[in-house]
C-alpha cells in the first residue's frame, strides 16, 4: 500500500474513485473533526482521537468508523470488514454515486462524534500472559532468570512466552528458549532489536 503525506496525494493517486472521496471529504470536513493523514490515508479526529477513516479500494470507497460498533446504524449501512477480529471499526462501503445520501451519511458522522464526546471507546482486550512449560521450567531453576523475566514489561513477558508456544515441535521450542534467555537476562524483549 502506498503511503501518501497529504489527502490532495491521496485523492490523486485514486482518480477513480476522486469524485466520490471528494464529496465525502467535503462532508468530514463540514464537522468539527480535525483532517490528518495516518497510514497514508485520511482520518479524522476529535481531540486527537481517530472517530472516521476515508479510503479507496478497487470497487468500493468506504468510511470507517473507529468505534462504529456504538452507531444505531438504523439505516443498516454498516458492515464489520474482518468479522472475528475487528471489534469496534464499522465500515459504510459506496460503491455508486447513486448511493450517496449526504444527510444520512452525515447523520452517522454526527453519531460518531457525539459517541466519541461520551467517551464510547472499544478497549483492546488484554491477552492473558500464559507461560509455556518449557520457559516455566528454566524460570524454576534459574533464579536470575527468572527475576529478570520478573522486571521485563507485561508485553515482553507475553512476547516471550509466545516465541516459545507458537513452535510447533519441541526442538524447535527448546532452540528458542536457548536464543531468548541471553535476551532476558539483559532486560530486553524480544522484538526490542526492532524498534
Amino acid at each position: 500500500m502506498e503511503m501518501h503525506e497529504t489527502v490532495e496525494a491521496y485523492l490523486e493517486a485514486n482518480p477513480e474513485h476522486q469524485d466520490l472521496l471528494i464529496k465525502l471529504r467535503t462532508l468530514l470536513n463540514s464537522t468539527e473533526l480535525v483532517e490528518s493523514v495516518k497510514w497514508g490515508v485520511p482520518v479524522y479526529t476529535l481531540s486527537n482521537k481517530n472517530v472516521v477513516g476515508l479510503a479507496a479500494f478497487k470497487s468500493y470507497v468506504g468510511i470507517w468508523f473507529y468505534n462504529g460498533v456504538f452507531l444505531a446504524d438504523k439505516a443498516e449501512k454498516l458492515i464489520n470488514a474482518q468479522e472475528g477480529k475487528t471489534q469496534g471499526l464499522r465500515q459504510w462501503r459506496f460503491d455508486s454515486e447513486a448511493k450517496f445520501d449526504e444527510k444520512l451519511i452525515l447523520q452517522y458522522i454526527e453519531e460518531a462524534i457525539q459517541n466519541q464526546k461520551d467517551g464510547k471507546e472499544v478497549r483492546p482486550q488484554k491477552k492473558p500472559l500464559i507461560i509455556p512449560d518449557e520457559l516455566k521450567e528454566e524460570l524454576a531453576s534459574d533464579p536470575q532468570i527468572a527475576e529478570a523475566f520478573e522486571n521485563l514489561s507485561l508485553t515482553a513477558k507475553r512476547d516471550y512466552a509466545e516465541y516459545i508456544a507458537t513452535a510447533k515441535k519441541e526442538e524447535t521450542k527448546l532452540n528458542r528458549l536457548d536464543k531468548i534467555l541471553p535476551m532476558i537476562r539483559d532486560g530486553i524483549g524480544l522484538n526490542d532489536r526492532y524498534s
